[in-house]
């Protein structure tokens, strides 16, 4: 099947807002995907799921109003934060509500629902950088914790430690280049402007 990729949102959506989503929005999905995030947790999910999950709830309101459909239910979580539900009709009538959204979001992206996710190839990465700098900087910097806790939170909407890469002034390209030819200085402020937004949010959450 066709890897969906993951930055796909129309040109006149984007507006302040992680994402590319006017921040009111934004704010509601940071909330759900928060909730996808700590459900997986909760059942004890890898992240690669977790990871689908949510990239299929942006994918989808990137094509559809967040005022059509319940967010929550897109996400498959209906009632965060509630108690189990007993097994009478209200049970089943959810149950359904879930099933028939569910064919609804294969639908609307067309069933193209496998993703390229970047998980592998940030721990080549890591790997790689690991056996570039000495010994020390990377023992002294929690460099593969932050990645991947960056990676992680990318989901729901670089830091620097100072580490001085091994070579990099005497290097014919920038240390992100060596990665990826397309990987332009612009590029990466703008990653990190949206994480940075994602954080920011994450602070003014009640």
């Amino acid at each position: 099947m066709e890897d969906l990729p993951l930055d796909s949102c129309k040109e006149e959506d984007t507006a302040p807002g992680a994402k590319g989503w006017p921040a009111p929005q934004a704010r509601v999905h940071f909330r759900v995907t928060s909730f996808i995030m700590e459900a997986g947790v909760k059942l004890g999910m890898q992240s690669i799921p977790v990871a689908t999950a949510c990239a299929i709830y942006h994918k989808f309101f990137c094509e559809i109003n967040v005022d059509a459909y319940d967010p929550y239910l897109v996400a498959m979580y209906f009632q965060p934060g509630s108690e189990p539900l007993e097994l009478d009709s209200g049970f089943w009538v959810i149950r359904d509500s879930i099933a028939q959204c569910e064919l609804l979001v294969l639908r609307v992206l067309r069933f193209q629902v496998s993703f390229e996710h970047p998980h592998r190839y940030l721990l080549h990465y890591l790997i790689s950088l690991k056996n570039w700098l000495n010994p020390y900087s990377w023992q002294r910097t929690p460099i593969s914790v932050i990645a991947w806790a960056l990676l992680r939170d990318s989901y729901r909407g670089g830091f620097v430690y100072g580490v001085e890469v091994t070579a990099e002034a005497e290097a014919e390209k920038p240390w992100w280049q060596v990665f990826s030819d397309d990987l332009t200085k612009p590029i990466i402020d703008d990653i990190v402007s949206d994480l940075s937004r994602i954080y920011t949010m994450d602070t003014e959450m009640p």
